[in-house]
């Protein structure tokens, strides 16, 4: 069943608040997976990074999310899941992967301190470095990316249904490889 919708990208492109309102416009469930990694460990992410340290961690995300059994649902895994092969095979699978893109000028802006955000950095990883390690597999396994650089949450809301829909109509996923379309903001 490929009638989900899969949101990647940085912390702080509103991978949850953008993928709850598009889940109730398209009358789709809402699955947030660091929420099902909480339940399943029952402790915190924080403190299950702080247990089994960041590969540890990426084992049980590869896990959680790759089990994620849904249909008509919009998923908001964490930022780490595009490191977890297992995980976005079956995404690509079971759904349309949108990459929620921000430059890193607006990532800075809406993430002060890293730390406080939860967003984990190796020893001596800056965020920018985060950044540019991260995009090339956003760009990798994106079946759509929504540019939300100069736009509102609304608008970013609006791009994303707007091109799941041009996407759905122009036939989806055809089985080609091929670049996720860009959706920019409307002037």
């Amino acid at each position: 069943m490929k009638d989900n919708l899969i949101f990647i990208g940085m912390p702080a492109v509103g991978k949850s608040t953008v993928g709850i309102v598009v889940a109730k416009r398209l009358g789709k469930r809402f699955i947030d997976t660091d929420l099902l990694i909480q339940e399943q460990e029952k402790k915190l992410l924080r403190e299950i990074i702080a247990e089994v340290g960041d590969q540890g961690f990426l084992e049980i995300e590869n896990q959680v999310n790759r089990d994620v059994k849904a249909e008509n649902s919009v998923i908001s895994p964490g930022g780490s899941v595009i490191y977890c092969e297992e995980a976005m095979k079956h995404y690509k699978e079971i759904g349309t992967v949108v990459y929620l893109k921000a430059s890193y000028q607006t990532i800075k802006r809406r993430i002060r301190n890293p730390q406080k955000r939860g967003v984990v950095l190796r020893e001596g990883q800056t965020l920018k470095g985060l950044y540019d390690e991260r995009v090339p597999y956003f760009e990798k396994y994106a079946d759509i990316t929504v540019c939300e650089d100069g736009c509102r949450i609304e608008e970013t809301i609006e791009n994303v249904i707007n091109a799941v829909r041009a996407y759905g109509k122009n036939g989806g996923n055809t089985g080609r490889k091929r670049r996720g379309r860009r959706y920019a903001p409307k002037k």
